[in-house]
């Protein structure tokens, strides 16, 4: 038996709340890291006797497409898998629900979800220090009942999750990172971002294919990476009845 991580986190949110989870598992969980543009993810294959965690986060209440086309390329091969989804403070939506048919779709077999609430990615001052206490010891608790029904020689019921089929639309942000004073040229943000978006010449941020991770700027070591401060402001006023509160995890199994 075999456990892994098949996560994508461009900015850590994600990653914090998975190691949560795989803590409890029976040993060290090998990490397939979706973020990575040079990975060949079609040579992935896993086995019936695996139990794999995917772990992504929630872009507008949708998988990110890029993540999405990644974990396409993997074989499950009947693995059994449990489903988290790490969302901004907001809400889920339709992400769950679509993690759900990607993974059955590569082959996987789901047998529990959670939709775990992590700090915003671009408004970081919602769900700031998420997952906190409170959280990890959720779940911890939860992670542990599903190595007991990973363990258990029954077999998993399907799960009901919610959401909708079709998914909801996801339109995006009017915001981009770019270049500000102070960058050294290092190249960091072209090296790791994980769309390729930014041009390893003049790192202008290709708005097309950014899809808005902030990873670049989570990583700047000269802080050099910005958003626009006007349009920033805009959409975090739009946002921020919706973003304001503690929203709490929700766990399926």
């Amino acid at each position: 038996m075999n456990l892994v991580q098949i996560i994508f986190s461009p900015t850590g949110g994600t990653q914090k709340a998975a190691d949560i989870f795989t803590a409890e598992w029976n040993g060290p969980a090998k990490t397939i890291d979706l973020t990575s543009p040079q990975e060949d993810f079609s040579q992935i294959v896993l086995s019936p006797n695996d139990l794999a965690l995917i772990a992504l986060p929630c872009y507008e209440g949708r998988v990110p497409a890029l993540a999405a086309g990644r974990l396409a390329q993997i074989k499950g091969a009947g693995a059994r898998c449990a489903l988290l989804c790490v969302f901004g403070n907001r809400a889920f939506d339709d992400a769950l629900a679509e993690m759900q048919d990607l993974a059955q779709k590569a082959g996987f077999q789901p047998i529990a979800a959670a939709a775990a609430v992590a700090e915003h990615s671009i408004f970081r001052q919602y769900g700031a220090g998420r997952p906190d206490d409170q959280d990890a010891e959720q779940l911890r608790s939860f992670s542990k009942k599903i190595m007991e029904k990973f363990q258990s020689a029954q077999s998993p019921a399907p799960l009901s999750l919610p959401g909708n089929r079709p998914y909801r639309q996801a339109n995006g942000m009017p915001i981009a990172p770019k270049t500000a004073a102070g960058c050294s040229r290092c190249g960091l943000c072209a090296q790791q971002c994980p769309a390729q978006a930014i041009d390893k010449t003049t790192l202008k941020t290709d708005k097309d294919h950014c899809i808005l991770c902030m990873r670049c700027i989570d990583h700047c070591p000269s802080q050099a990476r910005k958003v626009n401060g006007l349009l920033y402001a805009a959409a975090n006023a739009a946002m921020k009845s919706r973003l304001s509160g503690r929203k709490e995890n929700r766990l399926f199994l």
